[in-house]
């Protein structure tokens, strides 16, 4: 019989009959995929002046990383290319709504980052926004002041080297 699942990380719903390895929204690993009724997902979170300054620089990261993989899943040369960069928009798109929502904005601004036409040139640049992300999740994560603070930017590094690995791996 098909159950309701909720992500910690993003809030999203999902039915089927488990709980899947991976939100199939925004990534989360299954550890934060809950039955909707046990999940705990909360949002209201009072941020301090660090916690805020890092949660609106993630937020530009997150619009910067949707806007070029919408990009470059237009523009690229290759048809798998195509497919792995809307993807990987939708997700990092869905981050941004993340960030969104903590931040207690009304819309998640547009970004206008630019690609390549070249699907190794877009897979090179994606491992270097995913390991600059990586970085500073990682960082942020250490000194977060708020406990879901920290949950969120700690799912996201997970999240952000499954990308990792996946250009690496169309890169060898």
């Amino acid at each position: 019989m098909a159950k309701l699942y909720r992500c910690e990380i993003c809030g999203d719903a999902y039915v089927g009959f488990s709980p899947p390895p991976n939100c199939p929204f925004c990534g989360a690993h299954d550890e934060h995929i809950k039955e909707a009724g046990k999940a705990e997902v909360n949002f209201d979170v009072e941020l301090t002046a660090k916690d805020r300054a890092n949660a609106e620089r993630a937020l530009g990261v997150e619009i910067s990383n949707a806007a070029f993989y919408m990009c470059a899943a237009a523009q690229t040369d290759d048809p798998e290319g195509k497919i792995l960069f809307k993807a990987l928009g939708k997700i990092e798109a869905e981050h941004a709504s993340i960030w969104k929502k903590i931040l207690k904005l009304e819309t998640v601004p547009t970004g206008g980052d630019s690609c390549h036409t070249q699907n190794v040139a877009n897979l090179k640049e994606s491992h270097d926004r995913e390991t600059r992300a990586i970085n500073f999740y990682r960082n942020a994560a250490a000194e977060a002041d708020h406990p879901r603070i920290r949950q969120i930017f700690e799912a996201l590094v997970d999240i952000e080297t499954d990308h990792l690995h996946l250009s690496e791996e169309r890169l060898k």
